[in-house]
């Protein structure tokens, strides 16, 4: 039974660090980089404009979202970091859950000896849970996420609105 868990999580970490799975993600990840506009068009205060009514902004978010997905992605990764690195705590029990997962799963199914004892697989997963949750309710973790979401329909949602279409989509249009 030990041997089929083991091998069970040898063919779950195999398939996680598959080298054909790992370059797609990295292809997916340098297409989206290259997807980035430019400083000089993504504010280019030129085209910012006040919308003349609720039609035309739902028309430019639509288009902006598209034309600068790359760039908004960027926006919200930074908002991010910027969240986590302001929170401290949450970037502790993040960090605590993280490394402990990696080190209980370190083991291999294995037991811990400690000079107090054996621990067991799931008794360390249930240890490392009693400590993270009371950390997480302290962390408040819903709060930081409410306030990403928000910041990022504030910030992508107001460059959307605000950014006109540029004129050679205008013409194609018509067209």
């Amino acid at each position: 039974m030990a041997n089929l868990i083991n091998l069970s999580q040898f063919n779950n970490l195999s398939e996680r660090l598959n080298i054909d799975r790992l370059k797609s993600d990295f292809s997916s990840i340098q297409q989206t980089l290259s997807k980035l506009k430019p400083p000089q068009e993504f504010f280019d205060f030129r085209r910012i404009s006040k919308p003349i009514n609720f039609g035309e902004i739902q028309q430019r978010i639509s288009y902006n979202l598209g034309y600068f997905q790359a760039n908004y992605l960027a926006i919200v990764l930074c908002l991010s970091i910027y969240a986590l690195v302001t929170n401290l705590l949450l970037l502790f029990v993040l960090g605590f859950v993280i490394l402990g997962i990696l080190g209980i799963n370190k083991l291999g199914g294995e037991d811990l000896v400690t000079p107090f004892g054996r621990l067991n697989t799931s008794q360390l997963y249930t240890g490392l849970l009693i400590i993270a949750i009371p950390l997480g309710f302290l962390a408040s973790p819903v709060s930081t996420l409410m306030w990403l979401i928000g910041s990022s329909i504030v910030g992508v949602g107001a460059h959307a609105a605000l950014m006109e279409k540029p004129i050679e989509t205008v013409f194609e249009e018509e067209v």
